[in-house]
């Protein structure tokens, strides 16, 4: 009674059934060949259930915990699947230091600065988690697809710049009063330093937060994959790298 009803293809891929039944709320779709000849049906609760397994799973990938891992999972299989990740998290971790180091001496004259760098950090970082998990849920659900990359870099950067100037202010009042109450030189100067880098640091870890499971798709690797720990790594040196160059560049 419809002329062209819906139905999948035969090499339909998974990921695509999946996001067409955001868009087709149907209990069973038939499958057919090349003939149009119907030679199978997917039950719609399978593929729903799918999308739910795939967004449960996709909480530990992002740390390097594997979608085959079960809270019954052997001991010795479990390290065998976190382990790498960890290895791979301390290897960068030792960039976000090296950043840090390159600016030694300013931390050393400007001891309050060591103060707010966790502070910088943590806000990023969450900026750019919140980032990072739409853009996955987006992979997801096919979502991606539908919705330019420009748009979506343009949202989060708008975002990272609001959510960075809300919340610099406040941080850079919390070190204008610690520089004073610890008599440091141009409490004014460095409570803008921490001003500007916040938006800064938020405005990257965002255009971050989109990048990383792009780019992995991109090259083939699971989106999800173990994408905080990188994300971690380059908000950490973009958010403290800023904050260390900006007081070097205006205090110092």
């Amino acid at each position: 009674m419809v002329r062209e009803p819906f139905a999948f293809q035969q090499d339909t891929p998974v990921k695509d059934a999946v996001s067409e039944v955001l868009y087709r709320h149907y209990r069973m779709y038939p499958v057919v060949d090349e003939e149009q000849h119907v030679v199978g049906e997917v039950r719609g609760w399978k593929l729903y259930e799918r999308i739910a397994t795939e967004l449960s799973a996709q909480a530990g990938s992002q740390y390097g915990v594997a979608k085959e891992e079960q809270i019954n999972t052997p001991v010795l299989a479990a390290f065998r699947m976190r382990h790498p990740w960890l290895q791979v998290n301390l290897i960068t971790a030792f960039a976000a230091a090296f950043v840090v180091g390159m600016f030694e001496s300013t931390i050393a004259q400007i001891v309050t600065l060591a103060a707010f760098l966790p502070v910088l950090a943590g806000q990023s970082g969450n900026t750019g988690c919140q980032a990072l998990a739409i853009t996955l849920r987006g992979i997801t659900l096919g979502q991606i697809n539908d919705y330019p990359i420009k748009q979506l870099l343009r949202k989060e950067i708008l975002l990272g710049a609001l959510n960075g100037a809300a919340v610099g202010v406040i941080a850079g009042i919390a070190m204008f009063a610690y520089a004073l109450a610890t008599d440091s030189a141009n409490p004014a100067m460095l409570g803008l330093v921490i001003f500007i880098a916040m938006i800064g640091a938020c405005i990257g870890s965002g255009i971050f937060g989109v990048a990383v499971p792009l780019v992995l798709k991109r090259f083939g690797a699971d989106p999800a994959t173990a994408s905080s720990i990188f994300l971690t790594t380059f908000t950490d040196i973009i958010g403290m790298g800023l904050m260390l160059f900006l007081a070097t560049a205006l205090v110092l």
